[in-house]
């Protein structure tokens, strides 16, 4: 099983697919550029590590203090150091020691003892890039606090590669899951790397959205499952069936584009995101 994405969308579907894939690989979104990630790519001209850090901490073996530690933040008024996360600095230093982002990230997970591989998107540093009404827009960041309608995104340099072993495992996969997690930020700044949007589109079945219980502010402010699910294929990345909540019985299978949706309760109790054991009860019994 792969998953692509970013944050703690993606964080969710790993824990998910723990419970019942046998062999599992993230590949995440380096395209971050704020907080402790955007200050560590001007640094140390490394790709994003933050949501690189948060899907290791996903794949870590249950009882593993190197975990909690990873996710350690340095408070304010620890000068320099505040707002950083502990694990970025350990991947930073890793990359800076080593001169390889890739085996940086080998000797991090060798520290967790992770249950599946976690590799970058691309191999080197990317920007996300958005047209916003005609307007572009340039950064993660921008593009997530956006107030417009974002027509499409798109990555720079736009000949980016992605690691071989990424475009190994979504075509050798039995499943792809995209999603859950911000749309344009996330979701889709891994899918639309052009060699990993060639995998996809290469894969005959086997490729699954996952959409979020909610519009994103302001992101994806007003849209319906149908505007999610029609944001991913109008960025010509393939999807086979939709996971959605129990939605209006408006969201027809016409107005979903023909894309079969399998529903179910997602939600955690308190609404706030998806149920790791509620997403894998679903995304185990699909083929």
């Amino acid at each position: 099983m792969v998953a692509l994405g970013g944050g703690h969308g993606l964080a969710t579907t790993i824990r998910a697919a723990r419970r019942y894939a046998g062999d599992l690989t993230a590949i995440v979104s380096v395209a971050d550029d704020g907080g402790s990630s955007g200050r560590l790519r001007e640094v140390a001209g490394i790709p994003a590590p933050g949501d690189l850090r948060r899907c290791l901490v996903a794949m870590a073996g249950d009882v593993n203090p190197w975990a909690s530690a990873f996710e350690y933040r340095f408070p304010a008024g620890s000068g320099e150091l505040a707002g950083h996360a502990l694990g970025n600095l350990i991947i930073a230093g890793l990359a800076n020691a080593t001169g390889d982002f890739s085996a940086a990230l080998g000797l991090a997970a060798g520290l967790l003892g992770p249950v599946g591989r976690v590799l970058p998107a691309t191999s080197v540093p990317t920007v996300l890039k958005a047209d916003v009404a005609g307007r572009e827009v340039v950064g993660q960041v921008a593009v997530s606090e956006t107030s417009g309608t974002i027509r499409c995104v798109s990555i720079v340099p736009p000949d980016a590669p992605a690691p071989d072993e990424a475009l190994e495992a979504i075509a050798a996969a039995d499943q792809v899951i995209l999603g859950p997690g911000s749309l344009y930020t996330s979701v889709l700044a891994v899918a639309v790397v052009p060699s990993i949007r060639r995998a996809l589109q290469a894969r005959a079945t086997g490729v699954v959205y996952v959409c979020n219980l909610r519009p994103q502010l302001p992101e994806t402010a007003g849209f319906t499952e149908a505007d999610h699910l029609r944001a991913v294929l109008e960025h010509d990345v393939p999807v086979e069936v939709m996971v959605a909540p129990p939605g209006p019985a408006g969201e027809t299978r016409a107005a979903l584009m023909g894309v079969p949706v399998v529903r179910d309760a997602l939600a955690q109790p308190d609404g706030s995101g998806h149920d790791p054991e509620k997403l894998a009860s679903v995304l185990a019994e699909l083929p």
